[in-house]
């Protein structure tokens, strides 16, 4: 049998192919999929970080996960194609530049859906309706909610505090507090007000031909904007840190908020002063301060969670 196996080819990939799998993978924007990472929340603030099954059922959540935002990215870039072709950054997405073809694309949605929400199902009743409320509601971001201002800012926390929640359904959650839900739904509200600030300084006084809903924004209301979300993520935070349940009485978790705070003050510098935020997702995976500071949180409190007396 060994024999016998050896003498068959090697499974390749033909090279007429590869293109267009290379740019499919980067029309399902792995970048992105850190975002994802948030089903983790549950499983390390439940203190179940260590806990084998519920890490691998969490694992897995966060694979099925990526696989359906991806769908709903492609679905995404679809719809907006013709506004791509015409932004400075865009239009050099695999649709938009047309390395990618439309029916490539549109059958891989099709197929990650199904693949997604079938398995999600699978894994966990409540997380698959959670994944399927997710990739409707970002349908409906795509054709509609996100020409809408204010609304579009708000369907994407939206789509964070899923992704916790999705965690939250995946194992038994003992000592998961809901101020995680505000803090999440806050810093993404934030996250999302930047990315429009972003957009409006790059676009400039063709912004609205780009994007229509950046016609019902001016810099001056999203930076009001921002200045009431920074501030009120800085103290849900806070608040967090000494009055939640699952925390241990001695109230170290405040030792993290320092670093919450240089991390709000280092993105509203980079956003105000370098003119960046347009894609969250890669200034945090860019910038080393910022990079720094999320690491430094992050050990910091899984310290404080699990080894502190």
């Amino acid at each position: 049998m060994i024999w016998a196996t050896s003498l068959l080819p090697p499974l390749e990939v033909p090279a007429i192919m590869r293109p267009m799998l290379k740019n499919l993978l980067k029309a399902m924007r792995p970048k992105q999929w850190i975002k994802n990472g948030l089903i983790f929340t549950a499983l390390v603030f439940d203190q179940q970080l260590f806990n084998l099954s519920s890490f691998l059922r969490t694992f897995g959540g966060f694979l099925i996960f990526c696989l359906g935002a991806s769908a709903v990215y492609l679905v995404n870039d679809l719809a907006d194609l013709e506004q791509d072709r015409q932004h400075p950054v865009k239009r050099t997405r695999p649709l938009a530049s047309g390395k990618l073809s439309k029916n490539v694309a549109t059958i891989a949605a099709v197929l990650f859906s199904i693949t997604a929400l079938g398995l999600g199902f699978w894994l966990e009743i409540k997380f698959g309706l959670i994944l399927l409320t997710y990739m409707v509601l970002n349908l409906l971001y795509s054709f509609y909610l996100k020409h809408i201002p204010i609304i579009d800012v708000l369907v994407i926390a939206a789509g964070f505090v899923l992704r916790v929640g999705a965690g939250v359904v995946l194992i038994t959650v003992q000592r998961f507090s809901p101020w995680m839900y505000v803090c999440v739904t806050l810093i993404s509200l934030f996250m999302g007000l930047g990315k429009r600030r972003a957009e409006m300084v790059l676009l400039a006084d063709d912004a609205n031909s780009h994007r229509r809903v950046l016609d019902g924004y001016t810099l001056s209301f999203i930076d009001h904007l921002l200045s009431i979300v920074s501030s009120t993520t800085i103290l849900a935070y806070a608040l967090y840190t000494f009055t939640a349940e699952n925390l241990q009485g001695n109230y170290l978790m405040m030792l993290t908020i320092p670093f919450v705070i240089y991390g709000i003050f280092r993105y509203l510098f980079l956003i105000h002063v370098k003119a960046e935020g347009g894609a969250p997702e890669e200034l945090l995976l860019s910038d080393k301060p910022l990079m720094a500071t999320v690491a430094l949180w992050g050990l910091t409190a899984v310290a404080i969670l699990y080894f502190s007396l």
